[in-house]
């Protein structure tokens, strides 16, 4: 396999799994484009590379900036915008978990603090069962939370030495 189609099989292969992560295909074909670029790329470069439409791309690379996964850098002399994205993967899944936890766990820790605060005395044992549901889930989504925060601040190399040791044990 060459290293053209090894690169295009890794743009595919970040696109198709996107989904999976609750990004579309397209956005996860940019970033992964970025990713394996040596230069910064032009918004042009990418839709001729990926065969976007001009607004197709700008959407994507404006919510990759969004998501704190690509930057915008100009050149000297050019009236075009460039783009690269973080190399660093340790970087990207943080960057990707601190996203997801914003957009997805919070909500729910929200939700769940309101809530707790029902009164269930009135309601029998279908009250109890309820509350006692909510305060369970309520404590493992704080506990996710406090994981989720314990990686954010994590460097990469104190996280997997101790995931590696629970995982030893």
């Amino acid at each position: 396999m060459t290293l053209f189609e090894a690169k295009n099989l890794f743009i595919e292969a970040w696109g198709s799994i996107s989904s999976q992560w609750g990004i579309n295909k397209t956005m996860a074909q940019v970033h992964a484009l970025l990713m394996i670029s040596m230069e910064e790329m032009s918004t042009e470069d990418i839709m001729e590379k990926l065969s976007v439409s001009r607004g197709n791309a700008n959407m994507n690379l404006r919510d990759l900036i969004n998501w704190g996964l690509v930057r915008k850098v100009f050149k000297p002399g050019e009236r075009r915008e460039f783009f690269v994205a973080e190399k660093d993967v340790w970087k990207i899944a943080k960057q990707i978990a601190k996203i997801r936890k914003a957009k997805e766990l919070d909500p729910v820790i929200k939700l769940l603090e309101q809530l707790k605060d029902i009164d269930v005395t009135q309601e029998g044992e279908d009250g109890k069962q309820f509350y006692k549901l909510i305060v369970d889930v309520h404590r493992l989504t704080l506990n996710l939370d406090k994981l989720m925060e314990a990686i954010l601040k994590a460097d990469e190399s104190w996280f997997w030495d101790r995931v590696l040791k629970l995982l030893v044990r």
